[in-house]
């Protein structure tokens, strides 16, 4: 998925590594972000 310039990052929620709720774009809001997924083993 790409995004535009000037776009809104969509809802971006899931579980962190330590098992507690994230919530991708509350971490990003009101700054530059880069948000990497890494699927690990599946």
């Amino acid at each position: 998925m790409a995004l535009e310039n000037g776009a809104t990052l969509p809802e971006i929620a899931g579980i962190d590594a330590e098992g507690g709720e994230i919530n991708v774009t509350d971490l990003v809001e009101g700054s530059w972000g880069a948000v990497l997924f890494y699927r690990g083993h599946w």
